[in-house]
């Protein structure tokens, strides 16, 4: 049987599945030859991750096609509810990047509060005729500990960027459609773990009190953003935001006019609207970090993910991997 990994897909996870009978094919396919591509070969499972998608239009076309998997959480490119009605399995991998996307959400903000993304920026041009300017420009930094972050969405995700804020010595406040609270288990080396119980906050008292904003939700059913002018205006002045979730979650005119009067002080961005062609303002924006939606693109988030998929596609056709 044939395996598509459309996307890629770890050495661990090829070899897992290969072991287990599969032959994996890891050639890139254009996403206008994909149907054609999946029959000709007769492909029964088709890997992705964000870069691909697989639509109505291309299940409709692949009677022979059985499963489709996401390397990942979110399943946005995947019509999921109409392949499951045709009877096609679907899978994603939801807690093997969880750890991932959390650092990275903390790359951006320890960049934010120092101004690193800045000074990366003018030290190569600027800073052997500039170096006083630059080091006075940069000298009123702020420390994450003590200070508070407000986490919207708390499932896995957001969960392990509540672990590192706590360990960091951050308050967390959250808000889920869960409306419950959380224990938070906190690992220190050595020491074991120490549990805080979270209790869930409602979305107008966390966007008020927040220092630091991190968003873990997917689009909302109608496309719409979560994240707009009007939220923007119920935050404190000189918030910091982070979007390490999807594009489209944040309003991005809504976001450039929200750090042009400061009511943003910075942005963190590892997703954007119309990827893989984001916007050129958002792109150019002197208070915005970016990184090209490399949440889940650690080496040991790859390997879980990888795994993870090959453990599912074996156990649904019956294979031990």
């Amino acid at each position: 049987m044939k395996i598509l990994a459309n996307d890629g897909i770890s050495p661990s996870g090829k070899t897992a599945l290969e072991q287990a009978g599969f032959e994996v094919i890891t050639e890139k396919v254009a996403q206008e030859n994909l149907a054609d591509e999946i029959n000709k070969q007769g492909i029964v499972g088709v890997l992705v991750r964000s870069a691909t998608t697989v639509r109505k239009e291309v299940i409709d076309a692949c009677p022979g096609l059985k499963l489709i998997g996401r390397g990942g959480v979110g399943m946005d490119n995947i019509d999921v509810d109409y392949a499951r009605s045709k009877g096609l399995e679907v899978i994603n991998t939801p807690a093997a990047s969880s750890q991932s996307v959390a650092e990275l959400v903390f790359a951006h903000l320890f960049g934010a509060v120092r101004f690193i993304y800045d000074a990366n920026r003018q030290m190569p041009a600027n800073g052997v005729t500039e170096f006083g300017k630059l080091k006075k420009n940069y000298a009123k930094g702020l420390e994450l500990r003590g200070k508070t972050i407000g986490i919207i969405g708390f499932g896995r995700i957001g969960q392990s960027v509540a672990q590192y804020a706590l360990g960091l010595g951050m308050n967390v406040l959250y808000c889920d459609r869960s409306k419950k609270a959380v224990d938070i288990t906190v690992e220190v080396a050595n020491a074991g773990g120490i549990t805080v119980t979270l209790p869930v906050s409602d979305m107008d008292t966390l966007l008020a009190q927040s220092d630091f904003i991190s968003i873990h939700v997917p689009k909302q059913a109608d496309g719409s953003a979560v994240i707009t002018a009007t939220q923007f205006a119920k935050m404190k002045d000189g918030v910091v935001i982070i979007n390490a979730a999807r594009g489209g979650v944040v309003n991005e005119a809504d976001l450039i006019t929200a750090l042009d009067n400061d009511k943003v002080a910075h942005a963190g961005l590892d997703v954007y609207d119309n990827e893989p062609t984001p916007s050129a303002a958002i792109l150019a924006h002197k208070k915005v970090s970016l990184t090209p939606h490399i949440g889940a693109a650690t080496v040991e988030a790859q390997d879980r993910i990888g795994t993870e998929l090959a453990e599912k596609i074996a156990s649904y056709f019956s294979v031990t991997a």
